[in-house]
């Protein structure tokens, strides 16, 4: 299966989801809205950690401060939405594909090369959220359960290209690009050996 040529063109993701984890999220929606709450508040304590490391970078932390503010409000609509159906915020699970991401990350050499690598990173993960979201707005057979999800799915596009810019910000676009095709090659791969499970966002 491919992925719609749009899909492709604004997030550049190389394999799509298999449909059959929207049935499978459906049928597993307190589980996967736990999941989709923690993910959303390590999207903001991951962003705080981003500018304390790199206070000294002003357009970064100017650009994440409000990114902040917004992933803890994702973070309070999940949890608003798990009350709302007699449900309580499960624990936290391991995040298999957000380890394996982590995994490929450089650790030594250049700080920039380190930089370079954690923004894309997060750059990733809200692409693969986005296309996640745009699979539930469009597959989930509750309409307000579609309309809740095309919200989260509309503003990780944005995030995902912040997390780009910042990096030509820093780092030289070619470099940048060259780095990315890598990610973009090494996640499909991720997502080809990864179980399909309706419990997990990713």
């Amino acid at each position: 299966m491919e992925l719609s040529q749009d899909t492709k063109n604004i997030l550049g993701l190389q394999l799509p989801t298999d449909p059959r984890w929207v049935n499978l999220a459906e049928i597993s929606l307190a589980e996967i809205l736990t999941d989709h709450a923690y993910c959303e508040q390590k999207a903001a304590t991951t962003c705080i950690s981003l500018i304390q490391r790199y206070s000294d970078r002003e357009k970064l932390v100017s650009a994440l401060a409000p990114i902040v503010t917004e992933e803890w409000g994702h973070f309070r609509l999940v949890l608003a939405e798990l009350h709302k159906r007699g449900l309580q915020l499960g624990k936290q699970r391991k995040d298999t594909y957000v380890n394996a991401l982590l995994e490929f990350q450089r650790k030594g050499g250049h700080p920039k090369d380190r930089m370079l690598d954690q923004l894309l990173t997060m750059a990733l993960i809200e692409a693969r959220s986005c296309e996640r979201f745009k699979r539930l707005s469009e597959g989930l057979t509750d309409p307000y359960m579609q309309k809740f999800y095309r919200r989260f799915m509309e503003s990780e596009a944005g995030h995902y290209t912040l997390f780009i810019d910042l990096a030509e910000t820093y780092i030289d676009k070619e470099t940048v690009r060259i780095r990315w095709a890598e990610w973009l090659a090494y996640e499909a791969e991720i997502i080809q050996q990864l179980e399909i499970r309706g419990d997990r966002i990713h």
